[in-house]
C-alpha cells in the first residue's frame, strides 16, 4: 500500500528551526473598537535580481497551489505576484525562498501578521499563506484651525491620501509633520491629539482626526552671552542674522528656528576668527522659557587668544612665483589673524566665489581644473603662527568636447555660437561663468537648471555637457492705459526665436519657422476711435550667422484725431512715422560684458489744427544718429542676484540752425520754417546694481539711478519732441511726441513734469529689496520693497541731483512666459506733484514688460 504523506509545517516552526526567520508581530498604541491594530515591521529592502530559487543542500519541490488566507481587501493575484508566490514554480526546501517572500509581503506595510506554511505531497507542496490585514484609513480631517489653513496642511504639508495603511509609522509622521510645521512658524508649543474611530459604513476602515493646538507663538526675549571680553553682547549680538531678541527694531523676525539658529552660531564662530581669535568656540548653549510666549538663550563662548600671523610660506607652487601669489593673497607678516578673508582671497571652503578674483580662480583659469590649496596653520606661540600654504598644482587641461542636450526649438549651432568654452582650449573656469549668464540673457532656457556638467577623461582632457531644459519663450500681450484722458489698449505679440531663412522650408511651420533666435515683435494700439498706432521690429543677433553683430530694423506709424465717433470727419490730427536701422556689437575691452550699438532714425510728424501742441499745423522732420555703450553683469535677467547694468546713450540730430541761414530769435518766424528740421542732443545715463544680502542669495537688494537731459544747439530752437514724461507707472499706452515715459510710482502719470510741455532734464533713484517666492520655468514670482524719489526740470540750469520728489511702498512682479512680466505695486508719494499743495498720497500703479 502506498502512503502519501502529508504534513503542515507552521511557519515558527519551519523559519526558527530551518530558515531563521521570526514572524513581526507587535501590539499598537491605537485601539479601534475590540480590535488590535499592529505595529508594521521595519521596511525590508530587498533586490529583485537576486534568484529566487538556490539550489543547495535542500530538496526541490514543486508548487501546486498558493492559498491566501485572511485577505478580504487587495488583488489575490497581484499579491501572489509581487512576493514571488507562483503556481507552476519551484523551490528548494531548506533555501531563503520562503524568508524572501515575507520580505516582500511586509515591505508594502498591507499586513500587521504574516505566517507561511505548506501542505508536502511527494514532490509537490501547497502553500498555505495566513495574512492579517492592517486598517485602511479611510477618511482623514483636522480640528483646532480654518478652513483655509486646514487645506494648505492637508494638501500642501502633509499630502494625506485615502485607503492608505493605519500604522504606528504613519501616524507619528504626521504629527512629526504638523509639529515641524508650526514650530516653523514660531508656535513651539504646538500639540497634536489623535483620534482614530472606526467608520460606520465600510469594515475594516477607520477615521483619523488630528486635533491641533497651536499654542501661542513663542518669540526670542533675550540672548545673553558669558565669557565674552573682546566684544560686547551687543555687537555678538550683531553677528546673528536669523535669531534675534526684542529690540526697537520691531520689524526683525524673533521666531527662533533650529537651522537657522544653528547657522547663526556658525556666523558667531567665523566673526571671532575674522577678529584673530581662531581657537573661538561655543563651550554649551541654552534655551529657556521666561514665560509662555518668551524664550531666552544662553550662550557661553571660550574667546581664547587673539593671534597674529607671522611668516607666509608657499608650498608647491611652479607655475606662478611666491612673488606673484604673495601680492594677490594681501597678507603680509604681522597682520591679524582672519580665516575669512584668508580663505576669500585664495577662493576655498565656503568663502569660494567663482565670479570673484582669487588664487584658486587664477589657476582655474588657466587649465588647472583639479588644483587643490590648503592652507596649514603652525602655532609657534601663544598669539602667533606661521601659514604654510601648500598648492598642488596638478596638469593643465584641455577642453576635449562640448556637448549640449535638451534643447529642442533652438539650433544646436544657435547655442554654440554662444559658448565661450570650445573644444581645444585650454579650461577656463571664467569663460565657463561667462557661457552661463550668455545662456541665460538668450531667454530660452531656464536659468535656475544651467549648471555645466564637467567630467575629466583623462588627467589632461575634460568634457563640458551643458544639459539645458527649454522653456516657453514667445510673447503675446494684451494691455490697457490711461493717458491725455482717455483708456488706451494695446496689443501685441513677440516671436523671440524666429528662423527667416527657414521661411520657405517644407514643414517648418509649427506654427512659425524657428530656431535661429531671431526676433520679431508686433503690437498695436488704440482706444477704438481717435487714437491709433502700430510698430514693428526685427531684430537678427549674429548677422550673417559668423560673428555676434545685430542688425536691427523697426518702424512706426500713429495718429491721433477728433473724430471721437466712428461717423464723424476728422478736421485736425496728429500724424507721425518712424523709421529705424541699427547695428550693435560685443566688445572684448574693457572687458567682455561691454556692448557698442548705433542706430540712424528718420521721423515726419504732420499736424493740422493740433492748438494743444507748440507746432499747430505744418511738418516736422527729424534725422537722428543714436550711439548707445552698454554693461550688464546680471546673473539673471528676471531675478538678478548679483552684477550690474550700466547704460549711456547719446542721441543727436545735425545742427541745421548753423546753416540753414534763419534768424529763429525773429519771433515772426513761422512755426513751419522753425521745426521744419528738429534738432538736438538727447543724453541719458542709467546704472542699476544687484547685491544679495543672504548666504543663499534669496534677499536681494537693487540700487539704481539714472538720469537724462534734451539740449539744444540754438537757445531759440528748442525742440518741442523727444522729452521726458516723470511719474506714474509708465503704462499709459499713449505716446506721441517721442516722449519718453519715466516710470515713478507714488504719484500720477506725468505729475512730475514742471509744465504741460514735459520735462527737458530729470533724475531718478530707486532702492528696492526683493524676496522670491516661485522661481520655475513656466512661471517666477518674486516680492519687493521699495523706496524710490526723482523729479523732472525745465532746463539743464533747473537742474539738480537732490531736488526729488519721495516715495515708497510694496509690491509684486510674476514672469509667465507667454505673456512677459506683469507686476502692481502700491506706492505712497510723500511729497506734492507740480501744481499741488498736497502730498501725492497712496497710489496703485500696474507693470508690464522689463524696465530698465
Amino acid at each position: 500500500m502506498k502512503y502519501t504523506k502529508i504534513f503542515f509545517v507552521t511557519i515558527a516552526i519551519l523559519l526558527l528551526s530551518v530558515l531563521n526567520v521570526k514572524a513581526q508581530e507587535a501590539t499598537s498604541r491605537y485601539t479601534i473598537g475590540d480590535a488590535t491594530n499592529n505595529e508594521i515591521a521595519d521596511t525590508v529592502d530587498f533586490d529583485l535580481s537576486t534568484p529566487v530559487l538556490t539550489e543547495g543542500d535542500g530538496k526541490l519541490y514543486y508548487i501546486r497551489k498558493v492559498n491566501l488566507h485572511g485577505v478580504k481587501y487587495l488583488n489575490h493575484s497581484i499579491l501572489k505576484a509581487s512576493a514571488g508566490l507562483q503556481e507552476g514554480d519551484s523551490l528548494y526546501l531548506p533555501s531563503k525562498f520562503i524568508s524572501n517572500a515575507m520580505q516582500r509581503l511586509w515591505a508594502p506595510r498591507y499586513f500587521s501578521n504574516i505566517q507561511i506554511g505548506a501542505t508536502i505531497e511527494g514532490d509537490s507542496l501547497d502553500l498555505e499563506v495566513f495574512l492579517r490585514e492592517r486598517a485602511r484609513i479611510l477618511k482623514w480631517d483636522i480640528t483646532g484651525v480654518s478652513k483655509s489653513k486646514k487645506k494648505d496642511l492637508m494638501e500642501e504639508v502633509l499630502k494625506l491620501r485615502r485607503n492608505t495603511e493605519l500604522s504606528d509609522y504613519v501616524i507619528d509622521k504626521n504629527v512629526k509633520l504638523i509639529k515641524e510645521h508650526y514650530s516653523e512658524k514660531g508656535f513651539r508649543t504646538c500639540e497634536v491629539d489623535v483620534r482614530i474611530t472606526n467608520d460606520t459604513t465600510y469594515e475594516q476602515c477607520v477615521n483619523v482626526t488630528f486635533d491641533i493646538d497651536q499654542g501661542p507663538k513663542v518669540r526670542v526675549g533675550v540672548i545673553n552671552f558669558e565669557g565674552n571680553d573682546a566684544f560686547e553682547d551687543k555687537r555678538l549680538r550683531r553677528t546673528f542674522k536669523k535669531t534675534h531678541q526684542k529690540s526697537i527694531l520691531f520689524f526683525q523676525n524673533r521666531k527662533l528656528l533650529n537651522d537657522d539658529y544653528e547657522a547663526d552660531k556658525e556666523l558667531l564662530l567665523d566673526f571671532y576668527n575674522s577678529r584673530g581669535y581662531r581657537n573661538a568656540s561655543i563651550l554649551s548653549d541654552s534655551i529657556y522659557y521666561i514665560d509662555d510666549e518668551t524664550l531666552g538663550i544662553d550662550i557661553k563662548v571660550s574667546e581664547g587668544n587673539k593671534y597674529y600671523i607671522r611668516n607666509i610660506n608657499w608650498v608647491g607652487n611652479s607655475v606662478y612665483t611666491t612673488e606673484q601669489l604673495s601680492q594677490m593673497f594681501g597678507v603680509q607678516s604681522g597682520d591679524v589673524y582672519d580665516k575669512k578673508s584668508m580663505h576669500k582671497r585664495l577662493g576655498i571652503g565656503k568663502e569660494m566665489n567663482p565670479e570673484e578674483m582669487s588664487i584658486s580662480s587664477l589657476y582655474n583659469n588657466n587649465g588647472y581644473l583639479i588644483s587643490q590649496i590648503e592652507p596649514a596653520e603652525i602655532v609657534v606661540g601663544p598669539d602667533s603662527l606661521d601659514l604654510e600654504i601648500r598648492i598642488f598644482e596638478g596638469k593643465p587641461f584641455t577642453v576635449n568636447e562640448v556637448g549640449i542636450t535638451g534643447n529642442v526649438r533652438v539650433d544646436d549651432e544657435v547655442i554654440r555660437r554662444e559658448l565661450y568654452v570650445r573644444p581645444g582650449e585650454l579650461y577656463n573656469r571664467a569663460l565657463l561663468m561667462q557661457t552661463m549668464r550668455t545662456l541665460m540673457g538668450m531667454g530660452h532656457f531656464d536659468e535656475q537648471a544651467i549648471v555645466p556638467d564637467i567630467q575629466p577623461v583623462s588627467d589632461e582632457l575634460v568634457n563640458i555637457n551643458w544639459p539645458l531644459q527649454e522653456k516657453a519663450s514667445d510673447q503675446f500681450n494684451i494691455a490697457g492705459g490711461w493717458g491725455s484722458g482717455t483708456f488706451v489698449g494695446s496689443v501685441g505679440i513677440t516671436l523671440n526665436n524666429l528662423s527667416i531663412r527657414n521661411f520657405f522650408k517644407k514643414g517648418a511651420w509649427r506654427p512659425y519657422p524657428s530656431g535661429q533666435n531671431q526676433k520679431l515683435s508686433i503690437s498695436g494700439q488704440t482706444n477704438g476711435t481717435y487714437y491709433k498706432a502700430l510698430s514693428l521690429s526685427f531684430t537678427d543677433p549674429w548677422l550673417g550667422g559668423r560673428r555676434p553683430n545685430s542688425f536691427t530694423l523697426s518702424g512706426y506709424i500713429s495718429e491721433q484725431n477728433n473724430a471721437y465717433y466712428v461717423w464723424q470727419k476728422a478736421t485736425m490730427y496728429y500724424r507721425s512715422v518712424g523709421l529705424f536701422a541699427g547695428f550693435g556689437k560685443r566688445l572684448h575691452w574693457p572687458d567682455s560684458y561691454f556692448t557698442f550699438y548705433g542706430e540712424l532714425g528718420y521721423q515726419h510728424y504732420g499736424l493740422k489744427g493740433w492748438d494743444s501742441f507748440i507746432i499747430s499745423d505744418g511738418n516736422a522732420n527729424t534725422l537722428s544718429l543714436k550711439l548707445l555703450l552698454q554693461r550688464s553683469s546680471v546673473d539673471a535677467p528676471f531675478f538678478s542676484r548679483s552684477g550690474s547694468e550700466f547704460t549711456l546713450s547719446v542721441q543727436a540730430t545735425p545742427p541745421f540752425s548753423l546753416w540753414d541761414g534763419k534768424d529763429y530769435a525773429d519771433p515772426a518766424l513761422s512755426d513751419q520754417d522753425r521745426y521744419r528740421w528738429i534738432e538736438f542732443h538727447k543724453w541719458l545715463l542709467k546704472g542699476r546694481w544687484y547685491f544679495p544680502l543672504t548666504q543663499n542669495q534669496n534677499l536681494v537688494l537693487m540700487l539704481g539711478a539714472e538720469m537724462g537731459y534734451l539740449g539744444h544747439y540754438n537757445k531759440d530752437k528748442v525742440s518741442p519732441f523727444e522729452r521726458f514724461e516723470i511719474g506714474g507707472d509708465g503704462m499709459t499706452g499713449y505716446n506721441i511726441y517721442g516722449v519718453d515715459i519715466i516710470a515713478l510710482r507714488g504719484y500720477e502719470d506725468g505729475a512730475l513734469d514742471p509744465s504741460s510741455y514735459y520735462s527737458v532734464a530729470y533724475n531718478k533713484y530707486t532702492m528696492e529689496l526683493r524676496y522670491p517666492i516661485i522661481l520655475k520655468p513656466n512661471s517666477s514670482i518674486y516680492v519687493l520693497g521699495f523706496l524710490e524719489g526723482g523729479s523732472g526740470f525745465n532746463s539743464w540750469k533747473e537742474f539738480s541731483p537732490f531736488k526729488i520728489k519721495r516715495s515708497a511702498g510694496v509690491g509684486v512682479r510674476l514672469f509667465l512666459p507667454v505673456v512677459g512680466m506683469l507686476g502692481i505695486d502700491w506706492g505712497y508719494g510723500f511729497d506734492p506733484a507740480f501744481g499741488k499743495t498736497e502730498r501725492s498720497g497712496s497710489q496703485f500703479h500696474f507693470i508690464m514688460g522689463q524696465q530698465f
